[in-house]
């Protein structure tokens, strides 16, 4: 990707990753517009890095559409979107229909409906770029959260679909699935899940950023700022009962950690 003057979205972008992105194509020279429900966030990492903030929801067909269209009124026209907004809600076998259908909301319909918007066009001019933040649970699972990793799992397959779909049109599509990030959602995971999505380092959102970047230069689909996730996917895929049995052990640590907790 040849940043400057590129026109570039990211949502989610008020904290950790989405933040940590939007900085770093601002100092690339893109054009950057900064979406996130924490309107004074927005506008002060827009400030911070010349950016546009548009604070606002970017999940509902009707948010979606307002994003695009004042992306569009404020950069011109766009060349990529960064679609890092995420949740995680709702955990274990107690999650409530709100839960699922918010996750299902934010982790995947906004790609489904963001990508309705914007990919025609870009197929039809022959370029434009769709990023995922999708994290290494939509590789592999993650503990405690089947919101989490279903609604990861699906933004995953999406992003696959699009990227085997639209390629030869000039669409590039990425998936960036990291382990553990120092943001807020690893330190609300608490505890031994904390420990556990921490287990290969936990990185800075700069650091995904700066792996994001390596990876605009290749268009490689999966970008992993940790490798051994690909080890791990590699385990899953041809060695599935090894891997569930590993994944099993790590819950059973999460267990008697929770246990000795409330004795």
């Amino acid at each position: 990707m040849n940043a400057p003057g590129q026109g570039v979205v990211v949502t989610g972008a008020g904290h950790g990753i989405g933040r940590a992105l939007a900085a770093r194509l601002a100092a690339e020279g893109a054009r950057v517009l900064v979406n996130d429900l924490d309107a004074e966030a927005a506008g002060r990492v827009a400030e911070e890095i010349g950016g546009y903030a548009v604070p606002g929801d970017a999940a509902s067909e009707e948010g979606v559409a307002a994003l695009v269209d004042a992306a569009r009124a404020h950069l011109g026209g766009i060349d990529a979107w960064f679609a890092n907004a995420g949740i995680d809600r709702g955990h274990g076998l107690d999650a409530q229909e709100a839960d699922w259908a918010a996750s299902l909301e934010v982790n995947v319909l906004a790609h489904v409906r963001a990508a309705r918007l914007l990919v025609p066009e870009w197929a039809e001019r022959g370029s434009g770029r769709f990023v995922v933040t999708a994290s290494a649970a939509g590789l592999l699972t993650m503990l405690g959260s089947p919101t989490y990793s279903v609604s990861k799992h699906a933004a995953v397959a999406f992003a696959e679909w699009l990227s085997a779909t639209y390629r030869h049109r000039g669409v590039v599509v990425q998936a960036i699935c990291p382990q553990g990030v120092k943001t807020r959602m690893l330190a609300d995971a608490g505890g031994a899940l904390e420990d556990v999505l921490s287990h290969d380092t936990a990185l800075e959102p700069e650091d995904v950023a700066e792996a994001m970047w390596q990876a605009l230069q290749d268009d490689r689909f999966l970008v992993l700022p940790h490798p051994e996730v690909g080890e791990y996917y590699a385990v899953r895929a041809t060695q599935t009962d090894r891997w569930l049995h590993g994944m099993n052990k790590l819950q059973r640590r999460v267990d008697e950690h929770e246990q000795g907790a409330r004795a």
